[in-house]
């Protein structure tokens, strides 16, 4: 096990949170506020940049100044930024532009017809270009501003971190267009956009060593390591503990998430999931619902809800809690809307659909795995704030037939310090999880299995029947 402190920075959209970990155990945590976006009805979303560096110092500040040495020990920093976040630097690497937001609309025509232009590329890589993806908004800033190159938020902390411009890592590159399989960027695409090649980084794989850090700041020495880090949704899922071919996790926050490692890439051809790529060169699927914990969040008195829910045992009722029109994952349908089959005798049935409704997004999308030739390793990783509910948790493994492994963190501060240690540590990631904490397992109820097997082929032959899950997928789920 690594006993070298390291420190995870998550450069988040509302502020920054620092981790120091040692051994797989939190030292210290801390967090420092960014100002919101600023956001247009023409689809305009900024922040501004210069925001993110006293944020990165105050909460790594924070933290150092609780370790015991205050800050001497720490042997390497990564960091974990939003996806898809890109600013304009000069030739020196500094900011000249506002950032341009993950979910910034301005690129969309150019990405429309970077769709077309890097089809066959895209096949390969059995993923798409949509609307609000990085890489048109690199062309929009090439045709618009005085920017000469672009820089992913990491790039920017770490440039400041060593004094000097690093490489960009190939997961924060990913949504600017960079192809993990040919390991180059898109130039016919950005030929054909107009964009000159100068504008593009060097990217690197993650857990590459970007430089030291020049001068001490905020408690870290100088000459710590500077680590590649991931975006926010990789980190949180080396936080997990999903670093090996077969395992997943299910992240059940706001909205659902499925990822996973596969030896190799696994297109996808209907889309909805797509790839990053592993620091040691495997795959990493995934995609995310419009469902989730949001599902039950105007539910007042959640924890006699769930004692009453336990209780009564399986909803009679099906429902898909889809709380936003339009489904992306595991099947991409712009017209889905919630629904009931049945009606609920009570809050308490109507709640447990609810929690039951979600675990079907998830035994579905696990099919949807399963059709496309992928193998699930269980027990199945569970985070997220819906995984603290034990009777969420408890419904999701009998519904997937699934244990479920509650991972003890999976926050992505603490996935980005993981991946610092994964740099100065033999071994890498997976000898790092070896040796950590495994969380709580909880297993399918075998007197409640054949009830939602039953639930969730009704709530699938619903799916099936309104056209938004094709005759393939359907076939899987009743198999």
């Amino acid at each position: 096990m690594n006993e070298q402190v390291t420190i995870g920075i998550d450069v988040a959209t509302a502020g920054v949170r620092a981790f120091a970990v040692r051994g797989g155990s939190v030292l210290a945590t801390a967090a420092a506020a960014l100002p919101p976006p600023v956001r247009s009805g023409d689809g305009r979303s900024e922040q501004d940049p210069s925001a993110w560096w006293p944020a990165v110092t105050a909460a790594v500040a924070e933290v150092t100044t609780a370790l015991p040495g205050r800050g001497a020990e720490v042997a390497a920093v990564s960091i974990a930024a939003t996806s898809g976040t890109i600013v304009g630097v000069d030739a020196t690497g500094e900011p000249v532009t506002p950032a341009l937001m993950y979910d910034d609309r301005r690129g969309a025509d150019h990405n429309a017809k970077a769709a077309e232009l890097g089809a066959n590329r895209w096949h390969a890589l059995g993923s798409g270009v949509s609307p609000t993806a990085a890489l048109g908004r690199i062309a929009w800033l090439a045709e618009h501003t005085d920017a000469v190159a672009i820089r992913h938020t990491a790039d920017v902390i770490a440039a400041n971190l060593t004094g000097h411009v690093v490489a960009a890592d190939w997961s924060h590159a990913l949504k600017s267009g960079y192809d993990p399989l040919a390991g180059e960027w898109p130039h016919e695409v950005f030929d054909g956009l107009g964009v000159p090649h100068t504008m593009l980084p060097t990217v690197v794989a993650p857990v590459s060593v970007l430089g030291e850090v020049s001068v001490a700041v905020a408690g870290l020495p100088a000459g710590c390591l500077v680590v590649a880090g991931m975006t926010d949704g990789c980190a949180g899922q080396v936080a997990a503990g999903a670093v090996e071919p077969g395992r997943f996790v299910g992240i059940l926050g706001t909205t659902y998430v499925l990822k996973g490692v596969t030896e190799s890439l696994v297109p996808d051809p209907t889309g909805v999931m797509y790839s990053h790529r592993h620091p040691d060169g495997w795959w990493l699927p995934g995609g995310a619902s419009n469902t989730g914990g949001e599902s039950v969040s105007d539910t007042a008195g959640l924890a006699d809800l769930d004692a009453a829910a336990t209780a009564r045992g399986p909803a009679r009722m099906v429902t898909f809690p889809l709380r936003r029109n339009g489904e992306r994952f595991p099947f991409a349908h712009g017209d889905a809307k919630g629904f009931m089959v049945g009606a609920p005798v009570d809050d308490i049935e109507l709640h447990r659909a609810r929690l039951e409704g979600v675990a079907f997004v998830e035994r579905l999308a696990l099919d949807h795995l399963r059709r496309l030739g992928i193998t699930v390793q269980g027990p199945l990783l569970a985070a997220g704030g819906g995984s603290r509910s034990p009777l969420w948790t408890s419904i999701r493994a009998t519904v997937t037939g699934l244990a479920m492994r509650v991972a003890p963190h999976a926050e992505t501060g603490y996935g980005a310090a993981l991946l610092a240690a994964a740099a100065v540590s033999p071994g890498g990631l997976r000898a790092l999880h070896e040796d950590m904490p495994e969380g709580s397992v909880v297993e399918p109820l075998p007197a409640e299995e054949s009830a939602m097997t039953a639930s969730y082929h009704r709530f699938c032959r619903a799916l099936h029947d309104r056209g938004w899950i094709d005759d393939e997928l359907y076939s899987t789920t009743v198999r």
